[in-house]
């Protein structure tokens, strides 16, 4: 079955991909970093049957403990989970659909944190399949929830909503014109934050940038869903006009068809130069300068890190064999 990041939705010449989370907890538990392992496996079951008895996702049930360290890592390298999720796999599940469009982490900072992914610009579509399945949660348990705060949560910056919203944006121009700087205080003034690819403390790797919203507290899940959508289509239309003016510039031809080339014929590949030169490549795809479906290259993105790798040799491979198999995949795939 396909799975979401092969896909290319609206302003996907941009927008990458759209994320919606929410952060719940039970009131009948203490929050998972007091509970013992013993305890989270208990409440990883209990949420289990609760989500099987109404399995409108065909959601799948994974104890973290029973796979490798590198197919955890695969997993945080697909955004299915975050990487702190990946990183101690110890009372913890996961309930993960088909697609991997839906994943649901247990006993990560919160007992349950609930994310939808969708290609492209799709915040109101991946809103309404979380706010779903938070209704068919709500319905089974007691949520820790305050009136005048609103949702309980481990981290006092998760208060209120409970819910992050935020978008994947390729930002090249942007980022080589070197605006991006300017930009990145003008949001954060905004009630939102610009991140890495993977989150909170990654850096922006092949010009890739989350932008979510920054305050839970005050708010309601509509509005910060708004102020995003704006935003992001602010940013989307300075992302173009500087294309514009940086494609009238014939290096940048010669920038995207050096990356084209190189990632074409090289038979060593690291990661680094892999999303350095596939950056220039999503470019040259989306303006029509290389005629290659800009699906490829988002799958490309995921499917080339290098414990995805790992997880599809079943071990983990040395460095540079690692590199060569990375550097053979993508020249099948482009050639």
């Amino acid at each position: 079955m396909s799975k979401w990041y092969i896909g290319a939705g609206e302003q996907s010449d941009i927008v990458v991909s759209t994320r919606i989370r929410l952060a719940r907890n039970i009131t009948e538990y203490p929050f998972p970093n007091k509970l013992n392992t013993k305890s989270r496996m208990e409440l990883n079951n209990v949420i289990k049957e609760a989500l099987e008895s109404d399995n409108k996702y065909n959601l799948r049930f994974l104890e973290m403990r029973t796979l490798a360290r590198f197919e955890a890592a695969s997993m945080a390298e697909r955004h299915i989970i975050s990487p702190e999720f990946a990183s101690d796999l110890d009372g913890r599940a996961l309930m993960l659909s088909p697609e991997e469009d839906i994943s649901i982490m247990l006993n990560e900072e919160d007992h349950i944190r609930l994310q939808v992914m969708k290609s492209g610009f799709a915040l109101d579509e991946a809103y309404s399949v979380a706010n779903e399945i938070d209704d068919v949660l709500g319905s089974k348990f007691n949520f820790a929830f305050d009136e005048r705060i609103g949702f309980l949560t481990q981290c006092p910056t998760n208060l209120g909503t409970g819910m992050r919203a935020s978008v994947m944006l390729h930002l090249p121009a942007l980022t080589l014109s070197g605006q991006i700087h300017k930009l990145i205080n003008t949001v954060s003034k905004l009630g939102l934050t610009f991140r890495g690819a993977f989150g909170e403390g990654t850096n922006a790797v092949g010009d890739m940038y989350q932008l979510s919203n920054q305050i839970t507290l005050g708010i309601s899940e509509e509005f910060a869903i708004k102020n995003l959508k704006a935003i992001t289509l602010q940013l989307c239309a300075q992302e173009r006009t500087a294309r514009e003016e940086m494609l009238k510039d014939v290096s940048t031809e010669d920038r995207i068809f050096r990356a084209y080339g190189l990632l074409k014929w090289a038979r060593l590949l690291s990661t680094k130069e892999l999303m350095e030169n596939l950056s220039f490549v999503r470019l040259g795809s989306v303006t029509g300068k290389i005629n290659i479906p800009i699906e490829t290259v988002n799958e490309l993105m995921v499917s080339m890190q290098p414990a995805t790798i790992n997880a599809r040799a079943g071990q983990k491979l040395p460095t540079q064999e690692r590199d060569a198999v990375r550097a053979s995949e993508v020249r099948s795939k482009l050639n």
